[in-house]
């Protein structure tokens, strides 16, 4: 019900701006744009880069708010123009030989921190700050690590919180190719932490 509650919000807000009002983009920019740039920090890794990737897709939602008919929620078809722009972008930076050693510094602490430190078998202790740093590093490390394909999944279902059906929505696949993609990089980093949790676990 909240989930239907948001999402008429939304098309009113769409349906006051395609009537003239330029103040309902600004209400759907502080709405989502929190979402947006995290989504677009976990494909591009880089927080300045996130920033402009940020940017333009709400260039990109604003030049093509007349295009939305309502066929699917508003906040999905948001991801839809949002995860497009970012393969598009990692492809052009792969291109360039973007993401380097340094490149791959630990991303700044941010709100999806929780389902980031799911995948430590051994929670640290809450009070032993650095070592849940370093828990959280070693996950985004290991989700780097991932293959495109297995990487968004995580990045959808784990980190941005979407159902199973929204990420086959968004990215065309099949509901079953979403659920194998989820669970085949879920087991992947496992495999991957088990070596730090293992460590984690002899200190």
């Amino acid at each position: 019900m909240v989930d239907q509650d948001f999402n008429r919000a939304d098309i009113r807000c769409v349906e006051r701006f395609l009537g003239g009002d330029q103040r309902a983009f600004e209400e759907l920019v502080l709405r989502y744009q929190r979402r947006v740039f995290n989504l677009s920090l976990r494909f591009v890794r880089v927080p300045e880069e996130a920033q402009e990737v940020t940017q333009e897709i709400f260039v990109k939602l604003f030049r093509s708010l007349g295009s939305f008919r309502g066929e699917a929620k508003f906040s999905t078809w948001l991801y839809m123009v949002a995860v497009n722009h970012c393969r598009n972008r990692l492809k052009y930076l792969n291109r360039r030989h973007y993401f380097t050693g340094e490149s791959l510094d630990p991303m700044p602490d941010g709100e999806d921190d929780g389902p980031v430190r799911q995948y430590a078998a051994a929670d640290p202790d809450p009070n032993d700050r650095v070592t849940a740093k370093e828990t959280r590093q070693a996950v985004r490390r290991a989700i780097d690590q991932l293959s495109d394909d297995h990487r968004e999944a995580i990045i959808l279902r784990d980190l941005q919180g979407l159902s199973y059906e929204e990420i086959a929505e968004i990215t065309g696949q099949s509901l079953g190719t979403v659920k194998s993609r989820i669970h085949r990089a879920r087991s992947e980093l496992a495999i991957s932490l088990r070596p730090f949790v293992d460590a984690e676990g002899g200190t």
